[in-house]
């Protein structure tokens, strides 16, 4: 096979007229050939650190929207099956992607469950850990998140840790705003990432002590705009990742989008391609062709270098994707899951209390750091109860895994002023979480979704619409744009009843992640990530 056009070289910084041969899926030769074709040939791109599960497709269906924009290759974190099937779940990952030709590489998750003030379905021990590494199919331990437990050397994180060492396998870090001395100690401890960064300033702080930065942009946690800036002097150790990335989003664009606006900024096109397709394949070490001689045959023609369009994927040299249309076949696959409470009453939802302020749960969009913040209470016949004038909603979280009392709090920025929506998509134990202006409402969407044994929804008066999701209960069993599809209308729902958040859906499955601070609701009750202790609704 014998592929003409621009040759994009980001090692030496040059472009220059060619063609490259490919021989059983290897570069055999790339050299120097006048002729007029203006396609751009450039390495393959890489998304440094995702959740394939928050796309709420298999990494088989994932892999059939990724190469459509160029993405030849992932570092996968799987700890949201993990925290519902343990080892099995990363072993169903491993192998539904093994069925595709798409260059999925999975890590060993490091923290199931991601604490111990939450329930969820498996632990993922140091023993565990070590069997997960011996497999040459397992890149990296996985994000830290346990911060506290690598500053205070806890035994069991420092043994998950010292495994990865042995295996001289990359460690990925989850360190949001950790300054100082801490994050000091962090490194130390040979943590070498983070995709947490929220600030400039931040960034710039790990990147001198000898971190990398990854630039996240995803379907909720936006952090392009705060830390493009550090590429320019620092793209030798930053990469771009999306973390989550919901459906319809991956049907518009990936890293591509992010190439798009960098260079649209002023950024050296060279710069820009190091961070997305060379520096993941060097940090973590992936078999992932760079455009060289002998290399596999992973790259990516593209219209231009503007919008960094994709015209035609290749994989191993074969064709994946060509002109908008995924090669990718759907494959057969089984549907493991891990669901057993039952339905509950509006009962249930009700939180009795005479306190006339309530500590709330404040959401910002685009971020998955929260506040919190406190406010007066609305209260009726004795129960807390959402207030819709003040954009003060009942929230809840309802333990997936056994029949246990809903956990209540109150979340602001949701904007809804009628109905309800709920998720098993809840990172990063995947309990049930619902907001809605009252109790009848969250139980009917509760209700739907252990009727489903997964998924998410939106009611609204009479109107219900659902996305299950069987695999685990946060992945579909359909084709990525069929999920897309449905997932968008669901969205559209959300916003019509109210909500201004740009991912309504998204934001709320990071309501229950502990581990971001400074307010959050597990199914064991309100929890202060500042503090990392449980705190209480009522004010005193």
């Amino acid at each position: 096979m014998v592929i003409q056009g621009q040759i994009v070289d980001i090692y030496n910084k040059n472009i220059y007229s060619g063609e490259i041969v490919v021989t059983d899926g290897i570069i055999t030769s790339i050299s120097p050939k006048e002729h007029t074709i203006k396609q751009y040939i450039i390495p393959g791109f890489v998304d440094a650190h995702i959740h394939i599960e928050s796309s709420m497709l298999v990494p088989s269906e994932f892999a059939k929207l990724a190469v459509l924009h160029g993405t030849v290759a992932t570092v996968s974190d799987p700890h949201e099956i993990a925290n519902v099937l343990g080892v099995s779940g990363v072993e169903f990952m491993i192998e539904n992607g093994n069925k595709v030709p798409f260059k999925f590489n999975f890590g060993a998750p490091s923290c199931v469950p991601a604490t111990s003030f939450e329930s969820a379905g498996a632990v993922i021990d140091s023993d565990d850990i070590k069997l997960l590494l011996e497999n040459p199919e397992i890149k990296y331990l996985a994000e830290m998140m346990n911060y506290p437990g690598v500053l205070f050397k806890d035994e069991e994180v420092m043994k998950k840790i010292e495994w990865a060492k042995h295996y001289n396998k990359p460690i990925d870090g989850h360190a949001p705003g950790l300054r100082g001395d801490d994050i000091s100690t962090y490194i130390a401890a040979g943590i070498s990432t983070d995709h947490e960064c929220f600030t400039y300033e931040e960034a710039l702080e790990k990147l001198q002590k000898g971190m990398k930065v990854i630039i996240r942009e995803g379907s909720a946690a936006k952090n392009f705009e705060a830390l493009i800036d550090l590429l320019p002097e620092h793209y030798q150790e930053m990469m771009f990742c999306s973390d989550d990335k919901h459906p319809d989003d991956l049907l518009v664009d990936h890293i591509n989008k992010l190439c798009a606006r960098a260079v649209a900024k002023g950024i050296d096109v060279f710069k820009v391609l190091q961070a997305a397709c060379i520096n993941p394949v060097k940090h973590y070490n992936l078999d992932v062709g760079l455009l060289q001689k002998d290399d596999a045959a992973d790259f990516v023609i593209l219209e231009d270098l503007i919008d960094f369009k994709a015209l035609a994927t290749y994989i191993n040299g074969e064709l994946v994707a060509q002109n908008g249309i995924s090669n990718i076949a759907s494959v057969p696959f089984e549907t493991p899951n891990n669901f057993n409470t039952d339905k509950k009453t509006i009962a249930d939802f009700a939180f009795h209390s005479a306190s006339e302020t309530i500590r709330v749960i404040e959401a910002l969009d685009g971020e998955l750091v929260t506040n919190q913040i406190e406010t007066d209470s609305l209260i009726v016949d004795g129960n807390l109860v959402s207030n819709t004038k003040t954009d003060v909603l009942k929230m809840t979280v309802v333990n997936r895994y056994k029949n246990q009392d809903p956990a209540i709090a109150f979340i602001k920025n949701f904007g809804l002023t009628s109905g309800a929506i709920a998720s098993s998509v809840g990172h990063d134990s995947h309990n049930i979480i619902a907001v809605g202006v009252s109790d009848e409402a969250i139980c009917r969407a509760v209700n739907l979704l252990v009727e489903n044994k997964g998924g998410i929804c939106a009611v609204n008066g009479s109107e219900e619409k659902v996305v299950a999701l069987p695999v685990a209960g946060i992945m579909s069993d359909q084709p990525g744009e069929i999920i897309g599809k449905s997932y968008a209308e669901l969205d559209t729902m959300a916003k019509a009843m109210g909500s201004s958040l740009r991912a309504p859906y998204m934001t709320l499955s990071f309501m229950a992640l502990l581990v971001i601070p400074a307010l959050k609701l597990s199914d064991k009750g309100l929890f202060d990530g500042s503090t990392f202790k449980f705190t209480s609704v009522e004010v005193k």
